[in-house]
């Protein structure tokens, strides 16, 4: 099943990949460098000063609840356990919604992180033509074989560029929508497959007296996921593809009409939507304050570190059909990346701890603890696994086709950026659907179209 899915997410995203256009000084590198460019479990012999290294991620690791995260921290502590007088390895974290800023920041002042996590699409893109991201296609494919031939098949095609892979997967996650089955049945509603089940179960809720969905619009990604899946059910694959490459107009009539949808489903967010984090947001849907949730597979980990008794309580479903709309089988999914600066003096040690990231240990840990897809072939126990994972599962089983989050697969961080801010100012009131996808339209034209 794993092998499928994959195929679908590398055929479904081919389209955004064809849009792309300092470590700490230290010595003694050579025999390490040979060490760690062949087997993953074969620690170098020290021959001189401990090459130090960073690695940047999204999250802080020493006060997360969340699964994924304690899974990273782990591999962190294990690579400075198994290496320790060779290499070691000092996180940077900061939280989700100040990354890519901080990161920005560090690139431009000449101190780019060794290794730092990066989502798939053009944010990955942006760190590929600047120069910043190393090509690590020698180092996968001739330096480390036996290592490139544990991952699943495809699974590096969304993070190659023009033949040549520029990072390395951890996971990957599908988003669907979580719900709370407790508040489902007391309100008597049903798990919906259409769009208008969805807004008869929302008033079902409402009236029972909770809030019927939470989402964060504090945090912009998690709003244009919700709109994005109502772009996708309204018009499919074509749309995005299309309005892309400039054959149809953001201001048509499938994407207003997902405005008009986005409008009319944010009436039953939590009253602190506009302010509230992602994390804010995930919390009230795990603490029993709201019924549903859309988010990634990812949440699963947040969820359950959090609030471990919810896991009984919590089931999954697909985003819902549009009647008379397009394929309702397809799913937003996506990877977690590692880059390797292209500029690191300790490439030896950032090879070690890529593998280490994407051993049998880490990617077991990955899928029976923290509910995500693993991206190599390792065995997973899904009966150990958190129940979420294998009801992702049997949803991912029907799926025709995927795709990446809008914002991810536009044609460049500020498209996405600009996408963002049109479905808040849809949300809040402050422009029409038509108005705020006349945004989106405006910056086409003027910055990709007709460049």
């Amino acid at each position: 099943m794993k092998k499928k899915v994959v195929a679908l997410l590398l055929s479904a995203l081919m389209v955004v990949s064809s849009l792309a256009g300092c470590g700490a000084e230290t010595t003694g590198s050579g025999d390490a460098s040979a060490n760690a460019g062949g087997n993953a479990g074969a620690a170098p012999v020290a021959d001189g000063e401990v090459q130090e290294i960073t690695w940047m991620f999204w999250d802080d690791l020493e006060a997360t609840e969340d699964l994924i995260s304690q899974g990273y921290k782990q591999v962190i502590d294990r690579f400075n356990e198994e290496y320790a007088g060779v290499y070691h390895c000092t996180p940077i974290t900061t939280n989700l919604e100040e990354y890519d800023t901080k990161l920005n920041a560090l690139v431009a002042a000449g101190d780019t992180p060794d290794l730092f996590i990066c989502n798939p699409g053009p944010n990955l893109t942006q760190y590929v033509n600047a120069g910043i991201a190393a090509d690590l296609t020698d180092i996968l494919q001739n330096q480390n074989a036996d290592w490139y031939g544990t991952f699943t098949d495809g699974i590096f095609e969304r993070i190659t560029y023009d033949g040549k892979i520029m990072a390395v997967p951890t996971c990957f996650a599908a988003a669907c929508v979580f719900y709370n089955t407790q508040i489902f049945e007391e309100a008597d509603a049903e798990v919906p497959t259409t769009y208008d089940e969805l807004l008869a179960s929302c008033q079902k809720i409402q009236d029972a007296g909770y809030t019927p969905i939470s989402c964060s619009a504090g945090t912009a990604w998690c709003l244009s996921m919700i709109a994005g899946y109502l772009c996708d059910r309204e018009g499919g694959p074509d749309n995005l593809a299309q309005v892309n490459a400039g054959e149809i107009d953001w201001t048509s009539e499938t994407f207003i009409a997902a405005g008009y949808k986005l409008q009319e489903l944010s009436q039953y967010f939590q009253a602190t939507a506009a302010g509230d984090s992602n994390d804010q947001a995930t919390a009230n849907f795990y603490n029993g304050e709201a019924a549903m949730l859309v988010q990634g597979s990812w949440a699963i980990g947040q969820i359950n570190g959090n609030n471990p008794d919810f896991e009984a309580n919590c089931g999954v479903f697909q985003f819902p059909a549009i009647e008379g709309g397009a394929d309702p089988n397809r799913m937003i999914v996506k990877t977690d990346n590692l880059v390797m600066s292209a500029t690191t003096e300790h490439q030896d040690a950032v090879v070690a701890l890529m593998k280490m990231f994407t051993d049998e240990t880490a990617q077991k840990y990955i899928a029976e603890v923290g509910g995500k897809i693993p991206v190599t072939n390792v065995e997973v126990d899904y009966a150990v696994a958190p129940a979420q994972l294998s009801y992702i599962n049997d949803i991912l089983q029907n799926m025709t086709g995927t795709l990446g989050f809008y914002n991810e697969s536009l044609a460049s961080v500020e498209a996405g950026s600009t996408f963002d801010n049109a479905m808040v100012d849809i949300f809040l009131g402050n422009k029409t659907p038509e108005d705020a996808f006349g945004s989106v339209q405006t910056f086409y034209e003027d910055n990709v179209w007709n460049q």
